[in-house]
């Protein structure tokens, strides 16, 4: 991994902490998930693994640790890993489906996370159920945080990609 891709992974993670933080009023919704999976479709899996790690350790130091961040780290990089390996099968995915694929991991996100309480007091399905809503705010905040970053941020992305392409066959 070089340095402008760390310097790439820095800048995400600044901005998925700074976003967690801006939206902790409106429960569920944050653009750490969604900005996970611009960075697998755009950077790769490793990369979407190491944001996923690096933003819930930074956000939990602001936001509170405990037994949840363990679920949180393993959650945000599955998906991470699950977007890295699309973007590799996939070069050409349309818009509707990376929105399809975020609310879909809203709702694995929620399940993961919901794994914490059976871990601890040995009861899934209530806990679960409950959170439906939640994982529901969740499912269409990465939709809508999606459909606001991807363009931006790919665009910038596929300038560097251009860049770096034309920088190595100058030297």
């Amino acid at each position: 991994m070089n340095t402008y891709k760390l310097t790439l992974l820095a800048l995400l993670a600044a901005l998925a902490v700074v976003g967690r933080s801006l939206f902790v009023f409106l429960p569920n919704v944050q653009p750490v998930t969604s900005l996970v999976i611009i960075c697998g479709l755009l950077l790769g899996p490793v990369a979407a693994a190491i944001l996923g790690l690096l933003t819930t350790f930074l956000s939990n130091m602001l936001l509170g640790m405990g037994i949840w961040t363990i679920w949180q780290v393993i959650a945000w990089v599955l998906i991470g890993v699950l977007s890295g390996l699309i973007g590799k099968c996939f070069k050409k995915i349309p818009v509707y489906a990376i929105v399809l694929f975020a609310v879909f991991s809203g709702y694995l996100y929620g399940f993961i996370i919901s794994l914490t309480t059976y871990s601890i007091a040995g009861k899934f399905w209530p806990y679960y159920l409950t959170g439906l809503p939640f994982d529901t705010n969740h499912a269409l905040g990465n939709a809508v945080f999606i459909i606001l970053l991807y363009p931006i941020i790919s665009h910038f992305f596929i300038k560097y990609a251009n860049n770096r392409f034309y920088l190595q066959n100058i030297s």
